[in-house]
């Protein structure tokens, strides 16, 4: 569902489908490094948002995926490059917000890079199958509590942001459920509507064709406030977890030794990108508002997630293998 969702957002945008954007001078091109597989959330920003980067740095913009390890492996390769002024990132935020803190030997800190830009930030939505006995949010609550670890709930993998949520939840509002790991979210996301497991946390995006549909229902969403794409969906704060969200954005990032002058334009350039009108439109069709966000309220924000990340990981001993 995603990936149709995000082939149709890059052909509205006139993405090229080679991995290259034109240059005004020659020499060596700088590497946008996409840590996961072709055809996911990042590949689509960073082809998305390529061009501009190169116009405003006046340089070659090649789009390269480096997939592995839950994006580590890309992201080691910007850090240790020979040639870090030759080299940038977009990937979610978990490689920078949650990753450091649940490997001890990871290769790099969130020191080695800067944030840029803030390409997009969405929430985790609380999604069960359209049989499923629970018609509101407030119904998982009080079934939780009546019956404590009894109730399942999937996620993309341990120590995902989708696991997190759900750890958070867990922690917020006292209840008991069962984690159930899986390799990724699609088959989450297919083993909740076939309703072999109680609840799943994912993106909105990525089951927005299912609502739609009736596969799925929609009890609530993790952000601040109700998504301007779907007003009916309440938010975990409002439905009886005050404060609660559970953020993600994909991100723009830079080896820290980039000059502040390259970062600065950087920034600008996605934000002239995300307030083109095509732009917000294609954005619109995903349900993803644009955000417009300086480099440091960028790192501001995530730094602070990193820290609210990285105390829940050690309250809920949080481990991957």
């Amino acid at each position: 569902m995603l990936k149709r969702l995000l082939c149709a957002a890059g052909i509205a945008l006139g993405l090229p489908l080679v991995p290259i954007a034109a240059s005004a001078q020659g020499g060596q091109p700088v590497q946008l490094i996409v840590p996961y597989n072709p055809g996911g959330g990042s590949d689509l920003f960073g082809r998305m948002v390529a061009p501009a980067l190169g116009k405003a740095l006046q340089e070659t913009i090649v789009v390269e995926n480096r997939a592995g390890a839950g994006g580590i492996i890309g992201t080691e390769a910007v850090v240790k490059s020979a040639h870090p002024n030759k080299m940038l990132l977009v990937s979610d935020s978990a490689v920078y917000s949650i990753i450091p803190s649940l490997y001890a030997s990871l290769s790099y800190s969130r020191k080695d890079l800067v944030p840029v830009a803030n390409l997009a930030s969405f929430g985790n939505v609380l999604v069960v199958p359209a049989n499923s006995r629970f018609k509101t949010f407030q119904d998982v609550l009080e079934a939780a509590r009546k019956t404590p670890g009894k109730l399942t709930i999937g996620s993309s993998g341990a120590g995902g942001i989708t696991h997190l949520a759900a750890e958070k939840l867990m922690e917020q509002a006292k209840i008991k459920l069962v984690h159930v790991p899986y390799k990724g979210s699609g088959p989450a996301i297919s083993d909740t509507v076939g309703g072999h497991i109680d609840m799943v946390f994912t993106g909105l995006p990525s089951v927005l064709e299912l609502l739609r549909a009736g596969k799925l229902r929609a009890l609530a969403i993790a952000t601040p406030n109700r998504s301007p794409y779907a007003s009916d969906i309440p938010t975990i704060s409002e439905s009886g977890v005050p404060g609660f969200s559970a953020m993600i954005s994909q991100g723009l990032f830079a080896p820290a030794t980039m000059p502040a002058a390259d970062i600065q334009k950087l920034n600008q350039a996605v934000q002239d990108f995300m307030r083109d009108p095509r732009t917000v439109e294609t954005l619109r069709k995903m349900m993803v508002e644009p955000v417009y966000q300086s480099a440091a309220e960028y790192k501001q924000w995530l730094d602070a997630e990193s820290k609210d990340w990285a105390g829940l990981i050690k309250r809920a001993n949080v481990k991957v293998e």
